[in-house]
């Protein structure tokens, strides 16, 4: 019986290596720059943010803001508190039923809470990387739109660096009658 074959030799090898690498890139990553802090950045191919949140109370920050902005936008039925509160200079939006600037914003949140005044969004659960927020929630009380068991949404936002939101995406399903897993959508 042979144990070591010139193949389970290469493997091994091949795995140290991705091993190293990969430990020696996130001790880079980790280090940071001279001041100690984690670098943290991303290049979304539109972007190259200087506004990258460098500490975990940034990153709290950016997650009580955008819960908040959404909430209270949304479930509150207060859009124009929420702009006041949480919004930047500016407000590019990636919706393509919602126009750019925080007064479309308003308008389409007043809009849309006006014809669906049960709409809930119930925020499950939030991630912050860098200068992005990320939520995932189960929409509900706006049928035919959310469906009659709702929807999932995954919504992502760009925080400047105060922590003022000045950038949205989304991304909206039905929730679906039937699973093959029984494991809950949102």
């Amino acid at each position: 019986m042979k144990i070591v074959t010139p193949f389970r030799v290469v493997t091994l090898a091949a795995a140290v290596f991705a091993a190293l690498s990969l430990s020696l890139g996130i001790a880079v990553a980790e280090s940071g720059h001279a001041s100690g802090q984690p670098t943290v950045g991303v290049f979304d191919g539109d972007h190259n943010s200087k506004a990258c949140a460098r500490s975990r109370h940034d990153l709290e920050r950016n997650e009580h803001n955008v819960v908040a902005y959404y909430q209270l936008a949304f479930n509150d039925k207060n859009p124009q508190l929420a702009v006041k509160l949480y919004g930047g200079a500016e407000y590019i939006q990636h919706n393509p039923l919602a126009a750019n600037g925080f007064d479309a914003f308003i308008q389409f949140v007043q809009s849309f809470t006006t014809a669906f005044p049960d709409v809930h969004i119930d925020i499950k659960r939030v991630f912050a990387e860098s200068d992005f927020v990320i939520t995932h929630s189960l929409a509900t009380g706006a049928e035919p739109v959310y469906t009659a068991l709702g929807s999932k949404v995954v919504d992502i936002f760009r925080l400047d660096a105060n922590g003022k939101i000045v950038e949205h995406w989304d991304v909206l399903a039905p929730i679906s009658a039937t699973s093959a897993n029984g494991n809950p959508e949102v």
